[in-house]
C-alpha cells in the first residue's frame, strides 16, 4: 500500500501564491529587541532550583509524617530527577555557540538522552542505594520533582505579569 503525497495548502497568514500576507510584517531589530527584553526567556536553572526546593520540601514532609526511610526515599527519587535535569542544562549550555541548527537539534537530543538513561539507570539502582526503600515516597517524591516544570513557569510568567512586562 502506498500512501499519496497531499499537496500543499497554505496558511491563514500566506495567500493562495504562497506569499504573506500583507497584515503580516516581520519585526524589525529594534522591536525584536524590545520584544526580548519584555519577555526574557526562562533560565534552566531556575527550574533547577525549584525542583530542588520542592524535592527538599517532600522529603522533610515525607521524613516528618512518615518516618525515616520515607524521607531518604522521597529524597533518592528528587535527585533521580534533579542530578540528571542539572547535567542536561549544563551539557546544553555548553554547546551555545553552536549555530547549524541540525547540530544544536542533534546536541538537545544527546543530552535528552543522557538525561533519561541516567533517570532510569538512578531508578534501577535504588533498592541499592537507599536501603530500605520505601517505593512509594521514592515515586512521590520523583514525580513532585518533575512536575516543577509547570511550577515553574507559572512562577515566572506570573512574575514578569507583576512587574509590568507582560
Amino acid at each position: 500500500m502506498t500512501i499519496a503525497p497531499q499537496p500543499y495548502t497554505s496558511t491563514d497568514a500566506e495567500n493562495s501564491d504562497g506569499l504573506f500576507d500583507a497584515e503580516f510584517k516581520p519585526l524589525t531589530a529594534e522591536q525584536a529587541r524590545q520584544w526580548r527584553q519584555a519577555h526574557p526567556a526562562m533560565s534552566p536553572w531556575w527550574v533547577v532550583v525549584w525542583q530542588v526546593v520542592a524535592g527538599a520540601v517532600l522529603a522533610l514532609v515525607a521524613a516528618w509524617w512518615a518516618g525515616k526511610v520515607a524521607g531518604l526515599s522521597a529524597a533518592y527519587g528528587a535527585l533521580a530527577v534533579v542530578f540528571p535535569a542539572a547535567l542536561m542544562v549544563r551539557g546544553l549550555q555548553r554547546q551555545r555557540a553552536v549555530t547549524q541548527p541540525g547540530a544544536a537539534m542533534m546536541g538537545f537530543v544527546i543530552w535528552e538522552s543522557v538525561k533519561v538513561a541516567l533517570t532510569v539507570a538512578m531508578l534501577l539502582a535504588a533498592p541499592k542505594v537507599v536501603s530500605p526503600l520505601s517505593w512509594l515516597a521514592l515515586v512521590a517524591g520523583f514525580v513532585v520533582t518533575m512536575k516543577v516544570y509547570w511550577v515553574a513557569a507559572w512562577l515566572h510568567s506570573r512574575r514578569r505579569s507583576l512587574n509590568g512586562s507582560n
